[in-house]
């Protein structure tokens, strides 16, 4: 009889892959190579002197932890974590864990170890700790991590931790991701949970969303709708923000797109989805599609508000068409709307751009009425327009009752007064504002510098002008052209073109390309002054470096000519230029010619 052989069954043990903390290498094949170490079929006496020893002493002040530091690897810290033998307090055990990471001469903590640690704790409520150590792998592990992080979360899970635990890992490691700024991570998460249909991590959809919303709208659109797709749960409030962002940075098409996706999502759309693409459209200066809008708003149920009628009749004011503004203003009254501080501005403005004063002024006074109080910006609308009509006295009564509202004026209010005052002449007015803003720490702009430079000027106070020109250099101000060219000309008309070239040259030096009108300024101080070699050859500079010249140009050369040199030469000089006379320049001719047939 054959003796039956019984051959012992052989053990077979899965490859522990250890991945160290510092390679950001992982296989992703998560079932296949991870298994925590079973519990030991006879007590590791190693296991129970650690046990023993952090149940007296904290692992910093043990000495017998110490000497059993060399004896420990990783799979005791495995064991540990997943299966407790000892029952050490959950607490004790992540001091203890927290104690070899930071050992300097234990480096045997894996990414495995993490994550299982992260479990423990989260199935032991110690969910604030979790966080932190997840928080701690991923600034370790940095960005591009977010695959390997999730493989071995995944692998690490094991038998006791819920569902409810588990998806709470996944929504702090992508909390993690966005706090760290690194999006991108934070999405693989989001599509890793989709693919291996997990629950959606809604506080972690919610905390990446909100991130995006903040940067680029378009690619949060696209994340949201996939969100959105794996049953998250669609909010109008977030399609308003997102319809906002795209307003803002003018792409309308977007916004209408997002506005149709809330009722696509069976979704209603709210006051503030329709005012917000109202108010989008009304700056895209597409008011017929605003109205049309406002149309839909009250077919749908919706009453129209202030905000909606603030933002078409500012878009009415903004194209002038002022009559339709306040025609929408007076429907706004009459359906019970009281108009707040926005909405007069907005008319009030408007009315002021176009010359209309008195109506606005008239506006001015009915939001008053209304017990409404005027802010900065209103004054200094209705300051800066009634300096545009000439009406400093009046400009100057409404600072005065600013003042006594408790508002004080700002650098806009002064900067209004003097360049008003220094357009209407009154330069001393505009000096003395000057010293106030100087007295009250207000610094001057370069409107102010500007103003007063050409009101120096047009005084002939040409000494007074190249100093607040100095000032405003002075000031890391940048003048313009303009500005170079007005204080060439008030030296050029005293006879001083030396300064007037001095200037050139500096106005070259800060990197500005003088054009056809300063030349012309120089030429035309050249002529007066009988300098016609000098003036040619200014012409020929400006031709050299480009410079166009113009028809006043030549007949700054004609009249030069005709008064200090002769007609022939300029008829020579027109031949070798190619000019064409225009009628001024035969005017000038005709006179000379005159002229001389009377002498002789």
């Amino acid at each position: 009889m054959a003796t039956s052989l019984k051959v012992p069954k052989t053990t077979l043990h899965r490859n522990l892959r250890l991945t160290f903390f510092n390679d950001n290498n992982c296989n992703c094949n998560y079932s296949s190579w991870y298994s925590p170490p079973p519990p030991p079929h006879q007590e590791d006496p190693l296991l129970k002197s650690i046990s023993d020893s952090l149940k007296t002493d904290s692992p910093s002040s043990s000495s017998s932890l110490n000497k059993l530091l060399p004896k420990i690897t990783t799979t005791h810290v495995l064991t540990l974590i997943n299966h407790n033998p000892h029952c050490l307090p959950p607490l004790s055990l992540l001091s203890f864990f927290n104690f070899l990471s930071s050992h300097p001469h234990f480096r045997l903590l894996t990414l495995q170890s993490y994550s299982a640690m992260t479990h423990f704790l989260v199935s032991n409520n110690l969910r604030s700790q979790a966080l932190n150590l997840l928080r701690l792998v991923v600034s370790k592990k940095g960005n591009g991590s977010s695959s390997s992080v999730f493989a071995s979360l995944v692998e690490t899970r094991g038998t006791h931790l819920s569902s409810i635990n588990f998806d709470f890992v996944f929504d702090a490691l992508m909390i993690v991701y966005v706090d760290l700024w690194f999006v991108n991570d934070a999405i693989q998460c989001f599509r890793l949970v989709r693919k291996h249909n997990f629950r959606i991590p809604v506080n972690g959809c919610r905390c990446l969303i909100d991130r995006m919303m903040k940067t680029k709208p378009m690619v949060t659109l696209g994340f949201y709708l996939e969100v959105l797709d794996y049953g998250y749960s669609p909010s109008v409030y977030v399609f308003n923000v997102l319809m906002h962002r795209f307003c803002k940075e003018g792409k309308i098409k977007d916004a209408r797109i997002v506005f149709d996706e809330i009722t696509n999502r069976g979704l209603r759309a709210t006051v503030v989805s329709f005012n917000t693409l109202i108010n989008g459209y009304c700056k895209a200066k597409n008011l017929e599609e605003g109205f049309r809008l406002k149309s839909v708003m009250e077919e749908s149920g919706l009453r129209p508000d202030v905000y909606t009628f603030s933002a078409l009749i500012n878009g009415l004011c903004k194209e002038s068409r002022l009559d339709d503004a306040n025609l929408l203003f007076e429907e706004m009254s009459e359906r019970g709307l009281v108009p707040n501080d926005i909405t007069f501005t907005t008319l009030i403005d408007g009315q002021c751009k176009n010359g209309r004063i008195n109506v606005a002024m008239e506006l001015y006074r009915e939001m008053l009425n209304k017990g409404l109080k005027p802010d900065l910006v209103m004054y200094n609308t209705l300051i800066n327009g009634l300096c545009k009509v000439g009406d400093l006295e009046e400009a100057k009564k409404l600072v005065d009752e600013m003042c006594t509202k408790g508002l004080k004026p700002d650098k806009i209010t002064y900067t209004t007064l003097i360049d008003g005052s220094c357009k209407e002449g009154d330069l001393s007015s505009a000096l003395e504002i000057r010293e106030e803003m100087i007295r009250g720490g207000i610094g001057l702009d370069d409107v102010a510098f500007t103003a007063l430079i050409s009101g120096f000027c047009r005084d002939g106070k040409v000494v007074e002008a190249e100093r607040t020109l100095r000032e405003m250099l002075k000031a890391d101000l940048k003048p313009d052209d303009a500005v170079y060219t007005m204080v060439i000309d008030g030296f050029c008309k005293k006879g001083d073109v030396k300064m007037g070239f001095k200037l050139l040259k500096e106005m070259q030096s800060d990197g500005h390309v003088p054009g056809v009108v300063t030349y012309n300024v120089l030429m035309n101080g050249l002529c007066k002054l009988g300098q016609i070699k000098n003036a040619n050859m200014l012409l020929d500079a400006m031709l050299n470096l480009g410079v166009i010249p113009d028809d006043i140009t030549y007949n700054i050369l004609l009249e030069g000519h005709c008064k200090y040199g002769r007609p022939e030469d300029f008829d020579k000089l027109r031949c070798e230029k190619g000019l064409v006379l225009d009628y001024a320049s035969y005017t000038s001719l005709v006179g000379k010619t005159s002229k001389d047939r009377r002498k002789r």
